[in-house]
Protein backbone atom coordinates (compact mmCIF):
# COMPACT_ATOMS: atom_id res chain seq x y z
CA UNK A 1 0.00 0.00 0.00
CA UNK A 2 1.21 3.10 -0.84
CA UNK A 3 0.73 6.72 0.88
CA UNK A 4 -1.12 9.58 0.34
CA UNK A 5 0.11 11.57 -2.37
CA UNK A 6 2.75 14.07 -0.87
CA UNK A 7 1.91 18.02 -1.08
CA UNK A 8 3.04 21.40 0.69
CA UNK A 9 -0.91 21.72 2.12
CA UNK A 10 -0.56 18.50 3.38
CA UNK A 11 2.65 18.90 5.01
CA UNK A 12 1.27 22.53 6.34
CA UNK A 13 -1.88 20.72 7.61
CA UNK A 14 -0.24 18.77 9.94
CA UNK A 15 1.76 21.10 11.38
CA UNK A 16 -0.53 23.37 12.32
CA UNK A 17 -1.84 20.79 14.79
CA UNK A 18 1.85 21.42 16.86
CA UNK A 19 0.14 25.17 17.03
CA UNK A 20 -3.71 24.18 17.30
CA UNK A 21 -2.88 21.42 20.05
CA UNK A 22 -0.62 22.54 22.24
CA UNK A 23 -0.73 26.22 23.00
CA UNK A 24 -4.43 26.78 21.01
CA UNK A 25 -5.50 30.19 22.59
CA UNK A 26 -1.80 31.55 22.38
CA UNK A 27 -1.21 31.04 18.64
CA UNK A 28 -5.23 31.97 17.74
CA UNK A 29 -4.45 35.34 19.08
CA UNK A 30 -0.93 35.77 17.40
CA UNK A 31 -3.14 34.61 13.74
CA UNK A 32 -5.52 37.02 14.62
CA UNK A 33 -3.33 40.17 15.37
CA UNK A 34 -0.54 39.37 12.48
CA UNK A 35 -2.23 41.65 10.15
CA UNK A 36 -0.13 44.67 11.37
CA UNK A 37 3.24 44.71 11.86
CA UNK A 38 3.32 45.82 15.58
CA UNK A 39 0.02 45.40 17.42
CA UNK A 40 0.10 47.10 21.41
CA UNK A 41 -2.45 45.57 23.65
CA UNK A 42 -1.90 47.40 26.82
CA UNK A 43 1.19 47.02 27.83
CA UNK A 44 1.87 44.08 25.45
CA UNK A 45 3.42 44.65 21.94
CA UNK A 46 2.99 41.85 19.46
CA UNK A 47 5.63 42.33 16.87
CA UNK A 48 5.30 40.56 13.55
CA UNK A 49 7.27 42.06 11.24
CA UNK A 50 10.53 41.26 10.07
CA UNK A 51 12.58 44.62 9.91
CA UNK A 52 10.50 45.14 13.60
CA UNK A 53 11.64 41.81 15.09
CA UNK A 54 15.01 43.05 14.41
CA UNK A 55 14.95 46.89 15.60
CA UNK A 56 13.18 45.02 18.96
CA UNK A 57 16.71 42.84 19.30
CA UNK A 58 19.28 45.24 17.92
CA UNK A 59 17.97 48.78 19.09
CA UNK A 60 15.95 49.10 21.68
CA UNK A 61 17.49 47.76 25.62
CA UNK A 62 16.10 44.92 27.13
CA UNK A 63 15.86 43.84 30.75
CA UNK A 64 17.18 40.55 30.58
CA UNK A 65 15.65 39.61 34.16
CA UNK A 66 12.26 41.26 33.91
CA UNK A 67 9.56 38.58 35.06
CA UNK A 68 8.11 36.84 31.93
CA UNK A 69 11.64 36.39 30.54
CA UNK A 70 13.41 33.66 29.22
CA UNK A 71 15.96 35.38 31.57
CA UNK A 72 13.88 36.15 34.37
CA UNK A 73 12.27 32.44 34.53
CA UNK A 74 15.83 30.68 34.07
CA UNK A 75 16.63 33.20 36.83
CA UNK A 76 14.30 32.58 39.12
CA UNK A 77 13.86 28.78 38.24
CA UNK A 78 17.77 28.44 39.62
CA UNK A 79 17.54 30.73 42.65
CA UNK A 80 15.22 28.91 44.13
CA UNK A 81 17.02 25.51 43.32
CA UNK A 82 19.42 26.93 45.43
CA UNK A 83 22.03 27.37 42.75
CA UNK A 84 24.90 29.80 43.11
CA UNK A 85 25.05 31.83 40.02
CA UNK A 86 26.43 35.31 38.76
CA UNK A 87 23.90 35.22 35.97
CA UNK A 88 23.10 32.60 33.13
CA UNK A 89 23.72 33.60 29.34
CA UNK A 90 19.81 34.49 29.02
CA UNK A 91 19.80 36.93 32.13
CA UNK A 92 23.45 38.30 31.55
CA UNK A 93 24.08 41.98 31.24
CA UNK A 94 27.41 44.01 28.82
CA UNK A 95 30.54 42.86 29.29
CA UNK A 96 29.39 39.69 31.23
CA UNK A 97 26.70 38.51 28.59
CA UNK A 98 29.29 38.85 25.89
CA UNK A 99 32.07 36.85 27.10
CA UNK A 100 29.55 33.98 28.30
CA UNK A 101 28.28 34.25 24.74
CA UNK A 102 31.95 34.47 23.03
CA UNK A 103 32.85 31.15 25.46
CA UNK A 104 29.90 28.84 23.95
CA UNK A 105 29.87 30.31 20.98
CA UNK A 106 33.69 28.96 20.40
CA UNK A 107 32.93 25.25 21.53
CA UNK A 108 29.69 25.53 18.84
CA UNK A 109 31.61 27.03 16.25
CA UNK A 110 32.96 25.09 13.20
CA UNK A 111 35.54 22.88 15.08
CA UNK A 112 33.14 21.90 17.75
CA UNK A 113 30.23 20.99 15.84
CA UNK A 114 32.86 19.15 13.77
CA UNK A 115 33.72 16.84 17.03
CA UNK A 116 29.89 16.58 17.61
CA UNK A 117 28.91 15.46 14.38
CA UNK A 118 31.27 12.55 14.94
CA UNK A 119 29.11 11.76 17.84
CA UNK A 120 25.78 11.72 16.15
CA UNK A 121 26.37 10.75 12.79
CA UNK A 122 27.16 6.89 13.92
CA UNK A 123 24.01 7.63 16.06
CA UNK A 124 21.63 8.40 12.98
CA UNK A 125 22.95 5.05 11.41
CA UNK A 126 22.40 3.05 14.32
CA UNK A 127 19.43 4.37 14.91
CA UNK A 128 17.81 4.45 11.65
CA UNK A 129 18.66 1.50 10.53
CA UNK A 130 15.02 -0.22 11.16
CA UNK A 131 13.98 1.72 8.03
CA UNK A 132 15.70 -0.50 5.74
CA UNK A 133 14.41 -3.70 7.15
CA UNK A 134 10.62 -2.49 6.55
CA UNK A 135 10.65 -1.14 10.22
CA UNK A 136 9.43 1.79 12.29
CA UNK A 137 11.15 4.66 13.87
CA UNK A 138 10.26 7.27 16.17
CA UNK A 139 12.27 10.20 15.29
CA UNK A 140 10.91 11.82 18.83
CA UNK A 141 12.72 9.35 20.49
CA UNK A 142 15.86 9.70 18.53
CA UNK A 143 15.99 13.76 18.82
CA UNK A 144 15.73 12.80 22.65
CA UNK A 145 18.50 10.49 22.26
CA UNK A 146 20.50 13.00 20.03
CA UNK A 147 20.37 16.13 21.95
CA UNK A 148 21.17 14.73 25.07
CA UNK A 149 24.38 13.10 23.98
CA UNK A 150 25.25 16.28 22.55
CA UNK A 151 24.51 18.05 25.66
CA UNK A 152 26.85 15.58 27.25
CA UNK A 153 29.52 15.30 25.13
CA UNK A 154 29.46 19.16 24.92
CA UNK A 155 29.32 20.00 29.11
CA UNK A 156 32.00 16.71 29.43
CA UNK A 157 28.93 14.97 31.49
CA UNK A 158 28.91 11.06 31.84
CA UNK A 159 24.93 11.42 32.45
CA UNK A 160 22.59 8.76 30.86
CA UNK A 161 21.68 11.03 27.65
CA UNK A 162 18.16 10.01 27.63
CA UNK A 163 17.72 10.77 31.36
CA UNK A 164 19.55 14.52 30.52
CA UNK A 165 17.02 14.73 27.78
CA UNK A 166 14.07 13.81 29.83
CA UNK A 167 14.99 15.96 32.77
CA UNK A 168 15.65 19.11 30.34
CA UNK A 169 11.94 18.75 29.23
CA UNK A 170 11.08 18.50 32.02
CA UNK A 171 12.38 21.67 33.72
CA UNK A 172 11.59 23.68 30.26
CA UNK A 173 7.82 22.27 30.63
CA UNK A 174 7.68 22.82 34.41
CA UNK A 175 8.86 26.91 33.44
CA UNK A 176 6.54 27.50 30.60
CA UNK A 177 4.05 29.41 32.26
CA UNK A 178 6.45 31.53 33.11
CA UNK A 179 7.26 33.70 30.51
CA UNK A 180 4.30 33.19 28.50
CA UNK A 181 1.17 34.83 29.04
CA UNK A 182 -1.91 33.44 30.86
CA UNK A 183 -2.36 32.83 34.42
CA UNK A 184 0.51 30.74 36.55
CA UNK A 185 -0.57 27.58 37.82
CA UNK A 186 -0.18 27.41 41.84
CA UNK A 187 3.38 25.34 42.35
CA UNK A 188 4.94 26.00 38.83
CA UNK A 189 7.80 27.92 40.80
CA UNK A 190 8.32 24.93 43.16
CA UNK A 191 8.01 22.51 39.96
CA UNK A 192 10.50 24.21 37.81
CA UNK A 193 12.91 24.64 40.64
CA UNK A 194 12.39 20.88 41.33
CA UNK A 195 13.30 20.09 37.29
CA UNK A 196 16.47 22.16 37.45
CA UNK A 197 17.65 20.89 40.55
CA UNK A 198 17.38 17.42 39.17
CA UNK A 199 18.69 18.42 35.61
CA UNK A 200 21.67 19.75 37.84
CA UNK A 201 21.93 16.74 39.50
CA UNK A 202 22.04 14.64 36.67
CA UNK A 203 24.60 16.72 34.56
CA UNK A 204 27.31 17.13 37.79
CA UNK A 205 26.98 20.65 37.48
CA UNK A 206 24.97 21.99 40.66
CA UNK A 207 26.74 25.37 40.72
CA UNK A 208 27.15 25.75 36.88
CA UNK A 209 23.74 27.48 36.31
CA UNK A 210 25.06 27.73 32.13
CA UNK A 211 25.07 24.25 32.01
CA UNK A 212 21.65 23.91 32.91
CA UNK A 213 20.56 26.43 30.78
CA UNK A 214 22.54 24.94 27.76
CA UNK A 215 20.85 21.86 28.05
CA UNK A 216 17.67 23.12 28.04
CA UNK A 217 17.94 25.05 25.13
CA UNK A 218 19.72 22.71 23.18
CA UNK A 219 17.27 19.45 23.82
CA UNK A 220 13.77 21.28 23.86
CA UNK A 221 14.83 23.09 20.56
CA UNK A 222 15.99 20.27 18.86
CA UNK A 223 13.04 17.99 19.91
CA UNK A 224 10.43 20.51 18.69
CA UNK A 225 12.31 21.31 15.51
CA UNK A 226 14.11 18.12 13.71
CA UNK A 227 10.85 15.63 13.99
CA UNK A 228 8.51 18.56 12.76
CA UNK A 229 11.00 19.53 9.87
CA UNK A 230 11.27 15.72 8.92
CA UNK A 231 7.77 15.33 9.00
CA UNK A 232 7.45 18.46 6.78
CA UNK A 233 9.85 16.56 4.32
CA UNK A 234 7.86 13.63 4.24
CA UNK A 235 4.11 15.30 4.05
CA UNK A 236 5.33 17.78 1.23
CA UNK A 237 7.62 15.15 -0.87
CA UNK A 238 10.87 17.07 0.02
CA UNK A 239 13.33 13.96 0.00
CA UNK A 240 14.50 15.12 -3.96
CA UNK A 241 15.80 18.23 -2.16
CA UNK A 242 17.34 16.06 0.78
CA UNK A 243 18.98 13.71 -1.50
CA UNK A 244 20.90 16.56 -3.55
CA UNK A 245 23.90 17.76 -1.79
CA UNK A 246 24.10 20.68 -3.38
CA UNK A 247 20.65 21.59 -1.78
CA UNK A 248 20.36 19.69 1.23
CA UNK A 249 21.64 22.68 3.48
CA UNK A 250 19.54 25.22 2.06
CA UNK A 251 16.67 22.80 2.67
CA UNK A 252 17.86 22.26 6.33
CA UNK A 253 17.56 26.37 6.57
CA UNK A 254 14.07 26.54 4.38
CA UNK A 255 12.60 23.89 7.41
CA UNK A 256 14.03 25.16 10.32
CA UNK A 257 12.16 28.94 9.07
CA UNK A 258 9.09 27.32 8.61
CA UNK A 259 9.13 25.53 11.72
CA UNK A 260 11.08 27.99 13.64
CA UNK A 261 11.53 25.87 16.78
CA UNK A 262 11.40 28.77 19.31
CA UNK A 263 8.42 30.44 17.47
CA UNK A 264 8.18 33.09 20.44
CA UNK A 265 10.33 35.26 21.78
CA UNK A 266 8.95 37.01 25.58
CA UNK A 267 10.74 40.37 26.44
CA UNK A 268 10.85 43.30 28.06
CA UNK A 269 11.12 46.57 27.24
CA UNK A 270 14.48 48.58 30.03
CA UNK A 271 13.79 51.58 28.53
CA UNK A 272 11.40 54.05 25.72
CA UNK A 273 12.15 53.46 22.31
CA UNK A 274 10.17 52.91 19.08
CA UNK A 275 10.00 49.62 17.37
CA UNK A 276 8.11 49.42 14.02
CA UNK A 277 7.06 53.34 14.50
CA UNK A 278 5.36 52.17 17.72
CA UNK A 279 5.81 53.73 20.76
CA UNK A 280 7.45 51.40 23.36
CA UNK A 281 7.77 52.25 26.97
CA UNK A 282 10.48 50.99 29.55
CA UNK A 283 8.86 48.35 31.23
CA UNK A 284 6.51 47.22 28.15
CA UNK A 285 6.58 43.44 26.98
CA UNK A 286 7.28 42.19 23.74
CA UNK A 287 5.91 39.08 22.29
CA UNK A 288 8.33 38.93 19.20
CA UNK A 289 6.96 36.33 16.89
CA UNK A 290 9.81 34.65 15.26
CA UNK A 291 7.10 32.44 13.12
CA UNK A 292 5.52 35.07 11.54
CA UNK A 293 8.52 37.32 10.87
CA UNK A 294 10.51 34.91 9.18
CA UNK A 295 7.02 34.25 7.06
CA UNK A 296 6.40 30.46 8.14
CA UNK A 297 2.87 30.87 8.00
CA UNK A 298 3.19 32.15 4.24
CA UNK A 299 5.81 30.36 2.34
CA UNK A 300 6.61 27.19 2.62
CA UNK A 301 10.10 25.97 2.09
CA UNK A 302 11.58 25.15 -1.20
CA UNK A 303 15.27 24.52 -1.65
CA UNK A 304 15.32 25.90 -4.77
CA UNK A 305 13.93 28.94 -4.13
CA UNK A 306 15.03 29.66 -0.69
CA UNK A 307 14.21 33.10 1.89
CA UNK A 308 17.37 35.83 1.84
CA UNK A 309 19.83 34.49 4.95
CA UNK A 310 19.00 38.26 6.44
CA UNK A 311 15.43 36.75 6.47
CA UNK A 312 15.86 32.85 7.04
CA UNK A 313 18.26 33.18 10.10
CA UNK A 314 16.28 35.27 12.28
CA UNK A 315 14.76 32.21 13.56
CA UNK A 316 17.75 32.01 15.58
CA UNK A 317 17.78 36.23 16.58
CA UNK A 318 19.61 39.04 15.65
CA UNK A 319 23.00 41.03 16.90
CA UNK A 320 24.00 40.78 20.30
CA UNK A 321 20.98 38.29 20.61
CA UNK A 322 21.34 35.79 17.87
CA UNK A 323 21.23 31.97 18.90
CA UNK A 324 25.07 30.84 19.36
CA UNK A 325 23.55 27.00 18.68
CA UNK A 326 22.63 28.38 15.04
CA UNK A 327 25.40 26.31 13.36
CA UNK A 328 24.76 23.07 15.28
CA UNK A 329 21.29 23.10 14.49
CA UNK A 330 21.36 23.48 10.84
CA UNK A 331 24.64 20.76 10.50
CA UNK A 332 22.53 18.34 12.95
CA UNK A 333 19.28 18.83 10.58
CA UNK A 334 21.34 18.93 7.62
CA UNK A 335 22.77 15.71 8.20
CA UNK A 336 19.73 14.12 9.99
CA UNK A 337 17.91 14.60 6.14
CA UNK A 338 21.19 13.30 4.84
CA UNK A 339 20.51 9.97 6.48
CA UNK A 340 16.96 9.82 6.31
CA UNK A 341 16.43 10.48 2.59
CA UNK A 342 17.97 7.44 1.29
CA UNK A 343 14.37 5.77 2.64
CA UNK A 344 11.96 8.62 1.83
CA UNK A 345 9.85 7.58 4.89
CA UNK A 346 6.05 8.97 5.61
CA UNK A 347 4.97 9.67 8.34
CA UNK A 348 3.06 6.59 10.04
CA UNK A 349 1.16 8.17 13.17
CA UNK A 350 1.94 11.14 15.34
CA UNK A 351 0.66 12.46 18.62
CA UNK A 352 1.09 16.19 19.70
CA UNK A 353 3.13 17.00 23.31
CA UNK A 354 0.60 19.07 24.88
CA UNK A 355 3.10 19.56 27.61
CA UNK A 356 6.39 20.54 25.89
CA UNK A 357 7.49 24.47 26.32
CA UNK A 358 7.87 24.23 22.60
CA UNK A 359 5.28 23.45 20.36
CA UNK A 360 5.80 19.68 18.88
CA UNK A 361 5.35 16.52 18.66
CA UNK A 362 5.39 13.40 21.55
CA UNK A 363 6.03 11.21 18.91
CA UNK A 364 6.64 10.96 15.03
CA UNK A 365 6.75 7.26 13.43
CA UNK A 366 8.33 7.29 10.37
CA UNK A 367 8.87 4.28 8.21
CA UNK A 368 10.27 3.82 4.68
CA UNK A 369 7.66 4.37 1.75
CA UNK A 370 6.80 0.69 -0.12
CA UNK A 371 6.36 1.18 -3.43
CA UNK A 372 4.45 -0.44 -6.26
Amino acid sequence: MTSKAPSPARARRRDRRVYARSHPVLFALLAATRGRPVRRIGRTLLVHDPDAYREALTRLPLDRTAAGTTGGAAQAALSTAGTRHGGVLFDQEGSVHRAGRRGLAGDLGTAGVEQLRAMWQPLLVRRLAPLAQGGEVDLVDLAREMSGSVVCELLGSDADPAAVADAAAEAAAASVRAHLPGPGRPGAQAATARATARLQQLLGTADDALSAMVAVAAVNTTVAGLPRAAAWCADAGLWDQAVDETLRQSLADELLRVTAPSPLLPRVAAADGTVGGCPVRSGDRLLLVARHAVGAHQRDPDAHRPAGPDLAHLVFGAGPHTCPGARLARVQLADTLAALAPHRPVVVRARVDRRAALPGWRSLTLRAEIRP
